[in-house]
């Protein structure tokens, strides 16, 4: 970047590994500064997850760069994610560059376009600088996995492209924090240990006066100061990592406790669609992955996937079918989101073969509708209301929906479960959505569904829990006030100011 060219500080938040915290630290550092007075934007070079949303400007990016970039009072922009993966197979993913779908690619091609995909990172990032005070740049899993820094674009290479000092997070919840942190100095060249500032220590659990002699003793260790120890906090902000719902069980007793199950289908995506849910005082929410009887669910739920005819194939296969068919013969309620729409419906199309072998994959048969996949992705930012209960949510989906015998008709699935009233900020009347069994069988391409507290207590209400209330805040005003939540936990443990030295800011 040319030296006369305004650039913002920067400070790269890298992690000892996944679900560290990394998005959390980054998170309170994009409140805390834009509380200073500071113009603030989140990067995340590449981020690889299947919870993603959508711009203003009908784009698509991570969730996490979302998430921060409310912390931080701005509206999110594809340059702070300018490279999304989002993982179709163990093998291969959709890459999405500045928002928009650009091809799927095996890790060996992914490799091969790499040039393409830095560049792409870079300019988004001078972008950034160009227009703020400060970048919060956030890592991807370890900074030090040897096997794979040559190639990476994400972590102490694009740290060090922005000249950024790096903030090195770990867990020590997890255990072994001291190994973390030196283990992973040690898989690290001078000139990369040099760039790492100091540590912070996520997830404590006790009185930390006790942990005194164990900063003392990495502090001594690395020469490097530990800028503070975070006590566990319960927040309610989004997760990006599904490593949070990896290994799911029922942890509720859903005849002591009114309950509602989320099938944790493998290629499970946006599942903070739920979080409203799982706020609701008196309400189990539980991601389970293996079938078992529901009769005593008050409703389960199937959520987004990013592979929907390879999920409808595991159903099957594992039991699940049989098992979600019987509930709803038996009365049961049951909601489908996005995928989890197209996967109630009779049969999902894919004549271009958009998620793997071109073919034809029965559904469950609960909904009297069909869905073909095709490009191009629908994304939008959508204000939408449920009779009288209104909503703000997001569409990503490949694919359109129509009633049974309709597919070439070209008419949508018109039970109309939702009024779409707004699509990117344009005004429209559309439906979406499809109901059926009196209103127990409901699908819909809206994520972000429960982010509304009307709807919450709508929706509560069909399943006989009219006596429970949803959470005070929800959606953006909700998020807002973790938001404020988390920075001041931050601050009250960090040494914000020694954060700001490093970065130069003060």
């Amino acid at each position: 970047m040319n030296a006369d060219i305004k650039q913002a500080k920067c400070i790269a938040v890298l992690g000892t590994g996944s679900d560290v915290g990394k998005s959390v630290v980054a998170t309170a550092l994009c409140r805390i500064f834009s509380d200073s007075g500071y113009k603030v934007a989140p990067y995340k070079a590449q981020n690889m997850s299947n919870n993603s949303g959508v711009t203003p400007e009908g784009l698509e990016m991570g969730r996490a760069q979302i998430v921060q970039a409310e912390a931080a009072r701005i509206a999110p922009h594809v340059d702070m994610n300018p490279v999304l993966l989002k993982p179709v197979t163990q093998v291969g993913s959709q890459v999405v560059l500045l928002g928009k779908v650009h091809k799927d690619l095996s890790a060996a091609q992914y490799y091969r376009e790499k040039a393409k995909l830095w560049n792409t990172a870079c300019g988004a990032l001078d972008r950034l600088r160009r227009t703020n005070d400060v970048v919060v740049l956030e890592g991807a899993g370890s900074c030090a996995e040897v096997n794979l820094m040559a190639r990476d674009i994400v972590n102490l290479k694009m740290a060090a492209y922005a000249g950024a000092p790096v903030i090195l997070t770990a867990d020590i919840d997890r255990g072994g924090v001291f190994a973390q942190i030196v283990g992973t100095l040690a898989c690290l060249n001078k000139a990369e240990q040099d760039m790492i500032s100091g540590f912070i220590i996520n997830r404590f659990r006790g009185d930390i006066a006790l942990f005194k002699d164990g900063v003392d003793w990495i502090e001594k260790k690395t020469g490097k100061p530990v800028f503070g120890v975070l006590p566990w906090v319960n927040h309610h902000i989004p997760n990006e990592d599904s490593v949070v719902i990896e290994h799911c069980t029922a942890k509720t007793d859903p005849v002591q406790t009114p309950t509602v199950l989320v099938v944790r289908t493998p290629h499970i995506s946006n599942f903070t669609d739920f979080d409203a849910l799982m706020q609701v005082e008196g309400l189990g929410v539980d991601f389970v992955e293996h079938p078992r009887n529901l009769s005593a669910y008050k409703a389960v739920i199937l959520p987004g996937s990013k592979s929907t005819r390879s999920d409808l194939q595991w159903l099957a296969r594992t039991g699940w079918t049989r098992e979600i068919q019987t509930y709803a013969q038996k009365g049961g309620h049951i909601l489908g989101i996005c995928g989890g729409y197209q996967m109630l419906g009779s049969k999902v199309y894919d004549p271009q073969g958009l998620e793997g072998p071109w073919g034809t994959t029965d559904g469950l048969g609960l909904l009297p509708v069909e869905t073909v996949l095709k490009a191009p992705k629908t994304t939008t930012i959508s204000v939408f209301e449920w009779e009288d209960a209104p909503g703000l949510g997001y569409e990503i989906h490949m694919g359109r929906t129509v009633s049974c015998g309709l597919i070439d008709s070209g008419k949508a699935a018109n039970t109309g479960l939702l009024h779409v009233k707004e699509r990117n900020r344009q005004s429209c009347t559309a439906f979406d959505g499809t109901m059926a069994g009196s209103g127990r069988i409901m699908g819909t391409y809206m994520h972000g569904f429960f982010d509304s507290a009307p709807i919450v207590k709508k929706w509560l209400s069909l399943l006989g829990l009219s006596d429970l209330e949803p959470p005070q805040s929800c959606g953006l005003q909700g998020r807002d006030s973790q938001y404020n939540m988390i920075a001041r936990h931050f601050a009250g443990h960090v040494d914000v100011a020694a954060i700001s030295n490093a970065m130069n800011l003060m």
